[in-house]
Parts: structure tokens; sequence; C-alpha cells
């Protein structure tokens, strides 16, 4: 029996009320234990993050394969978790302390860690409430946290292993250093902005008389970053460059420091830019230190002149002035710092070459530096400059793990969806640089190594300044790396003897009569290093005899029999898990897990983490588990504003996804998201899209309410019922092959086409067709074809609108033991019958044709006209015969006449090969209909013309707005379509 639906739908009711039954029911992960597994992972969102537009497409997507999956019959797990999020959390910790007049240093590492914890219970997790609202089905009960205590074993067991393998290592590198933060960055956290700046011009002097073939004494040399020549160590010309060659080798001097060094050769140097003369900074530029390093410049020899904080700090050679100790690199709050002071010095000396212009006058003036506008790298989080920083890291060995990744992209194991960003995958793959793990944060997963002094080696401990504070390290430290402290003291004993007593101290300490220090590196790994084992160590990796439960989300009862897959009704059972043996501690035994469900299955994610995540993902997991994490990685695009520009709050065109929700709800959303994602091409926001879904949801509402006024229930079984009529008979074939056509476009991992395949059966054929054709003729035959045919939509389009799907299908009939979500894939075992198919196909062209056709002509919709068939086809003449009511009812068209039509004004109308003539005197005033449909072609014609002229010129091409030039285009297809339609009126005229 059938609950009767309310007049009105109403999404935000209906969305908690199911959401809450599927999660407190254990519907997202139902009992099949025994089936065809099927595994996705979520990329794990930060766990300060809030629901962006960016979430709602990626997990829409996956919601809508994990659900179709769940309907086949899959063992379908989605693991959902949060990652903590080192920076970003910490941050949000930091801020509230300062809010408090209080600071992060005012706390012992452990006590300030403790904060965090308690402000991730409290306030973290805020995505993952508002991704229910989304309705996706993830399995919630297993929810997890990078820095769970299984997790963080995880990851500091693939650490070990991987120090172990001499895949990582401790490097003297430049990396990314946020001087906020005091910490390195990895480049995802650099975003480039163009700011204003200049383009100094020095003269460095050659040594010992050494002139150019020029004869000049010095080398001119340009940079938009002079503070950093206190660290110079070379000037680079190019091998080929006739001006330089006598020079190569020869020794050039640093005016401000006094340094002196080479001239070196180096293909770096491009002849054609500037002087031809480059300054080498290997310390304080990634370029730079590239060519220190063909030059044959060790790591620890380059020279550093900036502290953590990036103020001017004393290189190795001591020859930066006193003046500059302690200045910031930048002039802040009107104070001059080390580049303002560096050019003044350069000037006095005359060493700076000025830039030389002309007034209005004509009057040469001349300025230090050529006005520049330089990309420049900023912290996304931190708010300053990156500067490019000298500093030891931790470093694994990428080049060596992207071998296997690669291979699996070259062999199939692993696809990339669209195949277009393979040509990408492969050209960072191939060209990969070491990567920078550790991270100089309290927050986050520690890096389990330990550090002691060299054996043997006097003065092994340097005690000097480190961001202005007095700071002790080790000459050349000797690192334990283990999973405990106790396995840490158990390698150091093996290092310095057995009779060494190792103490374990928080700072650098020096070594006493037998007895050494050994202290804990400080940096923690950067957050993409644990969420690269995401899709293996949430499955209980490196074990495979437990996984971690979450109770405390789970409040409902769960279902604890059932079988997995019962017809009943045409639906299946779905009961809940039953392997939920929560133990103290949160750990259960289910030896299957990991080998059942890992490697996973696919992977959906945003093309612009490629290589953060998913390279690194593939990484770990081939090296650590032998196995590519999932055969298929799918990238899709990012969602832009209406006008496609990227969105950023600074624009003002951030869309917020919760609000879309609130106005049309979520199933309007997800099915915007589904439609419009189409492999390889970003989405336009398009709000009136959205609005679009939402009618459709209305439509599919009403459609059901009008089933239900007419006694139409629930199927009572999986395949199509009998029939006999042509229109039941091809709306079961129209399920088929909708069916089909949705089969193939997940396979294909189409959304685009899988959402508009169920949208346009839902709204054409079944709600504007089906429904017409059957109005009058409730028999029992048709109410069984009918039910069945709602149903089989129902279940088509919940991974899309899952919400009014599961409300529909409960109201249709009495069925709580099988709810939608659990519900069984159309199996229609039914044929497409290919003359019902003809008959109907004919029928709604001829419907179609002739409502078409009034209105261009401006007739009105009721009016009933005769119509003319002079040789109908076969087909045709049966149609008419059989359906004489429908074409009156739906065409309008009665009676049929199959006969010469007399003369006189009259419109024609095609269906298949039939041309039908309906006779218009007495209908309209054909010469008042002639001239409005003229008058408005040449409207039309004469706006299309102008418009025509507009995109011809180039200067309007190229210099006005492109929403303008857009419009235009718009504008122009539009009057052309309007004139193509009035041409076409006027010919049925006559």
């Amino acid at each position: 029996m059938s609950t009767e639906l309310s007049k009105t739908f109403d999404p935000a009711e209906i969305e908690q009320r199911w959401y809450a039954h599927w999660e407190e029911n254990g519907l997202f992960r139902p009992e099949r234990l025994d089936a065809e597994p099927f595994t996705i992972v979520n990329p794990p969102p930060n766990v300060t993050g809030s629901l962006h537009i960016g979430h709602a497409l990626d997990n829409t997507l996956q919601d809508v394969v994990i659900r179709y999956e769940r309907l086949r019959g899959k063992d379908a797990l989605w693991v959902v978790g949060t990652d903590h999020a080192g920076i970003a959390t910490q941050m949000v910790v930091e801020r509230q302390l300062e809010a408090q007049q209080d600071k992060r240093t005012n706390y012992s590492r452990e006590d300030f860690v403790d904060k965090v914890w308690k402000w991730k219970e409290e306030s973290g997790g805020q995505i993952t409430r508002q991704l229910r609202r989304l309705g996706c089905s993830m399995d919630w009960s297993r929810e997890q946290f990078t820095m769970d205590e299984h997790f963080s074993n995880a990851v500091l067991k693939t650490f070990v292993n991987l120090y172990n393998d001499g895949l990582i290592y401790r490097d003297k590198r430049l990396v990314n250093w946020d001087p906020k933060l005091k910490t390195a960055i990895s480049d995802l956290e650099v975003e480039t902005t163009d700011v204003k700046g200049g383009f100094w011009h020095f003269k460095y002097p050659l040594a010992d008389g050494v002139t150019t073939s020029e004869g000049k004494d010095y080398l001119v040399v340009a940079t938009t970053r002079p503070e950093t020549m206190l660290a110079d160590m070379a000037v680079a010309v190019h091998p080929d460059d006739e001006r330089y060659k006598s020079v190569v080798g020869k020794d050039i001097l640093q005016p401000i420091t006094g340094r002196r060094f080479k001239v070196i050769a180096d293909e770096h140097a491009d002849p054609e830019l500037g002087s031809g003369c480059v300054k080498i900074t290997p310390g304080h530029d990634f370029n730079d230190f590239e060519v220190g390093k063909r030059a044959g410049m060790k790591a620890g020899e380059m020279l550093n002149m900036l502290d953590a904080e990036a103020s001017v700090c004393q290189t190795a050679d001591g020859l930066v002035p006193e003046e500059f100790l302690g200045m910031h690199r930048f002039k802040r709050d009107g104070v001059d710092g080390a580049r303002e002071l560096v050019v003044a010095r350069m000037k006095e000396l005359g060493f700076l070459i000025p830039h030389v212009t002309k007034d209005k006058d004509g009057e040469r003036v001349e300025h230090d530096a050529e006005p520049r506008t330089i990309a420049t790298p900023f912290g996304d989080r931190g708010g300053v400059v990156i500067e490019p920083w000298l500093t030891d890291q931790w470093y694994v060995d990428a080049e060596k793990l992207a071998k296997a990744p690669i291979e699996a992209v070259k062999d199939g194991t692993i696809e990339i969806v669209p195949k277009s960003w393979e040509k990408t995958f492969f050209n960072w793959m191939e060209n990969i640089q070491p990567w920078c793990v550790s991270r100089q944060l309290w927050w986050g997963h520690r890096i389990p190594a330990w550090y002691g002094p060299e054996k043997g080696i006097d003065g092994a401990v340097t005690v000097g300044r480190q961001g202005g504070e007095v700071a002790a390290s080790y000459t050349n430290p000797q690192a334990f790396v283990a999973m405990t402290e106790k396995e840490a003291i158990e390698k150091a004993k093996e290092y310095y003897g057995a009779d060494t007593q190792i103490r374990i101290s928080d700072r650098v300490r020096l070594p006493l009569a037998n007895v050494v220090y050994i202290s804990r590196d400080d940096d923690v790994l950067d957050t993409w290093f644990s969420s690269a084992l995401w899709p293996f160590a949430t499955l209980g990796w490196p074990g495979d005899t437990y996984q971690p439960v979450r109770p405390e989300l789970v409040e409902g009862p769960h279902f604890t029999s059932g079988s997995a897959e019962k017809e009943k009704d045409g639906a299946s059972t779905g009961s809940a898990r039953t392997d939920l043996d929560v133990r103290e501690g949160g750990w259960e035994e289910n030896p299957n897990l990991l080998s059942k469900h890992y490697p996973n299955d696919l992977l959906i994610s945003g093309f612009d983490i490629l290589f953060f995540w998913d390279a690194r993902m593939m990484m770990q997991g081939m090296h650590l588990t032998g196995k590519a994490p999932w055969p298929r990685l799918y990238l899709h695009g990012l969602v832009r504003a209406a006008d496609g520009a990227k969105m950023s709050k600074s624009k003002g065109n951030v869309v917020d996804p919760l609000g879309l929700i609130d106005q049309y709800g979520a199933d309007a959303l997800r099915f915007f998201m589904s439609a419009m994602e189409s492999q390889g091409r970003d989405i336009k926001m398009d709000e009136r899209r959205v609005e679009g879904y939402r009618n459709f949801a209305t439509k599919l509402w009403n459609a059901t309410r009008f089933c239900q006024s007419n006694g139409i229930g629930a199927s009572t079984s999986i395949a199509a019922p009998a029939a006999t009529q042509a229109v039941n008979k091809w709306i079961i074939g129209e399920v088929v092959e909708t069916k089909d056509a949705l089969e193939q476009a997940m396979a294909d991992l189409r959304f685009d086409a899988a959402a508009n395949t169920i949208y346009h059966f839902v709204w054409d054929r079944f709600c504007d067709w089906y429904i017409e054709l059957i109005k009058g003729n409730f028999d029992e035959e048709t109410r069984a074809v009918a039910g069945w045919a709602l149903d089989q939509i129902l279940v088509m389009l919940h991974p899309f609108m899952p919400f009014i799907t599961e409300e529909l299908w409960s109201k249709q009939g009495n069925r709580p033991d099988y709810p939608l979500i659990t519900a069984k894939w159309p199996d229609p075992r039914a044929e497409v019958d290919a003359d019902a198919k003809a008959e109907i196909d004919w029928l709604i062209a001829l419907t179609s044709a002739v409502r078409t056709a009034k209105n261009e002509l401006g007739i009105a919709p009721g009016s009933k006209l005769e119509a003319y068939c002079p040789s109908p086809s076969a087909l045709g003449r049966k149609v008419v015969e059989e359906n004489a009511a429908a074409i009156e009812r739906l065409a309008r068209l009665t009676p049929v006449h199959f006969a010469e039509a007399p003369g006189g004004a009259a419109m024609q109308v095609a269906a298949g090969e039939d041309a039908f003539i309906v006779p218009l005197e007495g209908v309209i005033d054909i010469d008042a209909e002639k001239a409005r449909l003229t008058k408005a072609m040449e409207a039309s014609a004469k706006e299309a013309k102008s418009l025509e002229g507009r995109l011809g010129n180039a200067n309007f091409v190229e210099r006005a707005k492109p929403e303008a030039v857009d419009k235009a285009r718009a504008d122009l297809a539009h009057h052309t379509a309007e004139i193509e339609r009035l041409e076409t009126a006027l010919a049925r005229l006559g």
C-alpha cells in the first residue's frame, strides 16, 4: 500500500530524516561479507576545513559511484576520514592563544599538542557534518583520522621502512621556507602573486687587473633581489658567449662583502637577457642551487645569509658587514631592510648602474631600479614572501619510488581518466625532485629519529645562534631511526658501545664520561606523507588482523541477521554489518579487511592534487604493499564562477554549497555536479541549472503523486510485468535502453552522460509522454507496468538524487525491510519491442510536430484541427486507426483523413515517413500571421547582421571583456536560430 505524498516537495525535511535513518541503521555498509568488494577512499579533507564547492563536486561523484555499486549488490566500502592538517590546525590553535594574549612558546610541546587535541575534539570535523548534508554515504562507523594511533603507527613504520631501504635520507637543500610560520612548506602551499618591484643593475669588479674582451674591468649583473648578494658565490656566463670567454675561471669581487669568487660558465646564463651575466646565490635561489652543484659546490659549503625569520645572519665565511646583521630582508614598519641598505651601499661605492628615463620635458631622470612586475611566491597560510632557504631536512628519494608508478601507467595497470592527463603525469614523474617530508611544527607525526654526536670526533657539538637565540647542534649528527625510544637507545648502544650509557634529552647536550645524550628530532612529517598511506593504512596496514572502529559515531542499532541479496517484491534486503565487534580500545578483528578491500577499485580526485596526493599514493602503495592502490584514477576539473574565472575570496565569487543546499536541496546540487562533470573540463557554476534540477525533482514528485492518485503503487517484481499494449511494451523497452546506456556511462566514468540519460528518461519519456499516453486507461496491466517503471526510475536515479528517491520509494509501498539504498539494481529480463517502439515514437513525433507548428503560427494549443494524410505508410495507418482517441487528446487532430487535402492555406507536419496537411482557413488570419512572422524575422536578421559586424571586428574581440564577447556570440546564435524558425513557419503557410 502506498502512503499519500504531501502536495509540496520539501527537500530539507526529507534530507535530515533519511540521512539519520541510513546512518543509524548501518545502511552505508550493509552486511555483504561474501559479496564482491568495491572500495573507494575519500581524499581526507583538513580537520579544520568546511565544505566548499570543490568538496561538493568531488564527494558527489564518489557518492554516485558508491551508491551505484551498492545497488548492484557489491560489498561497497567508502572509507572516510580527515587529515590532521599540520600547519592549518596548528595555526588555528595559535590564533586562539593570540586572542587570549598567549602564545605557543609559553607551553611545552606536549602541553601545546594536548591543546590541539582538545580543539580537535571540541571544534574539529565540521566538514564531516557537512558531508552528511550532501548525502555522502560513507562508512562513518569506521571514520579515520590521520593522527589516530593505528594510523600514526603506520606512518612511523613507513618512515622506518623507507629509511632502512635507503629511500629516506637527511640532506641540506633549498626548501620553500615560510619565515612567518618558520617551517618548510610544499609547492601546493605556495601561491604566486604578481607584485610591483624593481630590477637593479650593478657592476661587479674583476680581480687582479683582468678585463673582458671589450676591455672592461667589471661585469654587469642584474637582480630583483639585491639583498641576496650578501651570499653571492659566483657569477655565471654562457659557455658560448664570446664576450666573456676570456674571464671564465677568473676571480671577481662582491663589492660590499669583499668576497672573492669565480666567473663560471653555465648554460643557465642567457646571452640574450640583459648583460648575459648572472650572479649566483646558491643558498637562496633554486636555479642558482643547481648551478652551484654543477660548478662543484657542495650543499654544506653554500652560504646562508638569513635566519629562520628572514633576518640577516652572518655567513660561514664571516664576510657580511656587521651593520647588516639582524636586519630584516625587506623594509617593514617604515624601517629600511637589508634590500634598501645593500642598494644604498652599492650606490655609494659607485657600483649601481641607474635606470634612465626622460620626464615630460625630455630631461634625463635617473632611478635606482627599473620598475618590474614580478611573480612572487607567498605562503598560502603565513601570507609572507617565501624564501628559498638552505637547511637540513628529511627527503624521500622520489625518483626511485616513481619508477613503479610510471611503468604501471604505461602498461595499463593504472588507467588515468581522462587519458589526456597521462602526458602531464609522465612529465612530472620522470623529472621528479627529492621530496622534502619534514616540517618545523609541533602538531603532526613526529619524525622517529634521535640524534647523537659523531663517535670519536672532538667538537661534535657546535654552539651558535638561530632565530636570535643561542642554540647547540651536532656538527655531524648521527641519526638513530626507530619505531620507539627503546629501539633508538638499543641502536645507539650498538653505535657507541655496549658500555656507554645512553640517555634521552630534550635538547642537544655535550657527552660526558661514558654517557651520551640523544635527542629526538623536533620536526614532524609533511601531511602528504601520511595521507599517501590512506588507501591501505585505513584498512589496517601494516597488519591484516585489525581495523579501527568509531562506535560513538553510530548511535542506532545494527541488524544482526538477514541475507545480503534476498529478493522480495522487487528489492534486496540490506541489513547492517555484523562484524562490528567493538572491543576495548576501539579495535576489532577482521583478518579479511585489508586483503579484501586493497587494492581499492577507484580513486576520484581533483587534477590539482595529482602529484601531491595521487602520485604519492602510487609510490608508497606500490613500494610498501607491492600493489597499485587502485586500477583507475579519475581526475575531475575545477568548479569555476559563472564567467569561467577561478573562484577566490578576494574576487568575491565563491559559491557556498551549503547555501545552495538550503535553497534548492542537496539532490538538485548533486545532480548539477553530475550532469556538468564532463571528462577533462572545468564546471561553470550556474545557479539557474541547480534551480532547474530542483524543478526536475518537483516534476518527479508530482508525477508520483499522479500515479498514486490513479492507484499505481510499488512493483511486486524485479522483472518487467507482462504487457500486451504497445504503450506498456514501449516504456518497458525504454527502461531497458536507459539501463544499458546508464551502465555504459558509469563503466566509462561519464558522469554527465549517466545523469543526462536518466534525466531525459524521467522527464521526456516517462513524465511527459508515458503518463500522458496512459491517462484514462488505468487498467490492471497499465498500473502494474507504470508502478514497475516508476520503481526502476527511483533505483536508477538514486545514486544522483538519493533523498527524493528514497522518500518516494518508501511512500510507494510498505517495504521497510529493504530501503531503496540497498535495493536491487534493475534487471528487467525483457527485450525492446521494436514494433511497439516504432508505434509510440511515431505517435510522439506527430504530437510534437503539431505542437511546434501551432506555437510557431500562434495557434492556441487546445485548438482541434482537421488533418489529411494522402499516402499513409503502413505504420502511420496502423497508429492512427488504433490510437485515434490518443491523437485527438494529445495532438488535437480530429478527424484524420487518409485522403487528399482541400486547397487553400495549410501547414504541413511530419511523423516518420508520413506527411500531414492541416488546413488553416478560418483558423488564423493568414495574411496577418505572415506579416507578423516576416516582421519578426527581419528584426532578428537586422540584429544578427549587427552582431556579425561586431564579432568580425578584431578590436572588439581582443579588447572587450570576455563575458561581453561571449554574450555577443550567444545572442548571434539565438538570432540565427530564430531566423531559421521563422523561415520554417512562413514556409508552412505556403
